[in-house]
């Protein structure tokens, strides 16, 4: 495992995009191009904590509270959608094959110690178009999409478990299933390989780890700080991790790459 970059404050959402890894780092409110060199690079001014991800036209779009924004790395961000009809406090993101938008809403202000509430899960459609899609998730957090646009893999941090629903060409959810029941697991970022595991990164138990669908364990990466997020580029594994000291006091934010068995597939990508 070699240390990439230690030039950010607190980092989540990490993105491969056209030979570059995209972090949001909340700690200093803004997102970084990191090169393979680990030399970072400001790409976009944000309002704290903001997820991201790439639309197919290469526009991004990054979830600013109860909004989505919409712009290209490097230049400015406007209105895309509302998100507050489906949802409220909204987390991860994910952008599928067709350009549909799947972002999860905690439900509750975790940020300022709110009592837990069900989250849920908009869609919102390249028209801009917001639908709500599913209910009753127990802190949606990572999200992410199969090669086949067929099948979207939610984490949920406090279930325990990766959840699965089969997707419909209109973008609509159903069949929800458990995915992968993870024990004392607790999933934050995922992503999807090309033999159709899972990567969740762990902040609780410090690890990012590999699960086939049903739930068996295919491989750990150990880490000395709360692992908070992870993104395959290629073949390799990028996990941002930080010291995790509650939401007020997180720092030591750093990525880590490490030699994965499968390359990237599906979304995030």
């Amino acid at each position: 495992m070699d240390l990439l970059t230690d030039a950010i404050v607190m980092g989540e959402s990490p993105r491969w995009h056209e030979g570059r890894l995209y972090v949001s780092d909340w700690g200093s409110g803004t997102i970084v191009a990191v090169d393979p060199d680990g030399k970072t690079e400001v790409a976009a001014s944000i309002t704290g904590a903001a997820c991201f991800d790439f639309l197919p036209d290469g526009r991004w779009l990054v979830v600013d509270r109860d909004r989505l924004l919409v712009g290209t790395p490097f230049g400015s961000l406007e209105p895309y959608a509302d998100l507050s009809v489906a949802g409220s406090f909204f987390n991860d993101i994910v952008v599928d094959g067709r350009g549909n938008a799947y972002v999860g809403a905690l439900g509750f202000d975790f940020g300022h110690g709110a009592p837990f509430a069900p989250g849920t899960v908009a869609l919102v459609r390249p028209t801009g178009e917001v639908l709500r899609v599913a209910d009753d998730v127990a802190f949606p957090n990572g999200v992410a999409m199969t090669a086949d646009n067929g099948t979207l893999v939610l984490a949920e941090s406090y279930g325990n478990r990766l959840t699965a629903w089969d997707v419909a060409a209109d973008g609509t959810l159903s069949g929800r299933r458990a995915w992968a029941e993870l024990g004392t697991g607790v999933p934050d970022g995922i992503c999807v390989d090309s033999d159709g595991a899972v990567w969740y990164a762990d902040v609780p138990n410090r690890c990012c780890v590999r699960v086939a669908d049903g739930g068996t364990v295919l491989d750990t990466v150990t880490l000395d700080r709360g692992a908070f997020a992870c993104m395959l580029g290629d073949s390799t594994l990028y996990i941002v991790a930080n010291e995790w000291g509650g939401v007020e006091n997180t720092r030591g934010g750093r990525v880590y790459a490490v030699p994965a068995p499968a390359a990237l597939a599906g979304w995030p990508s």
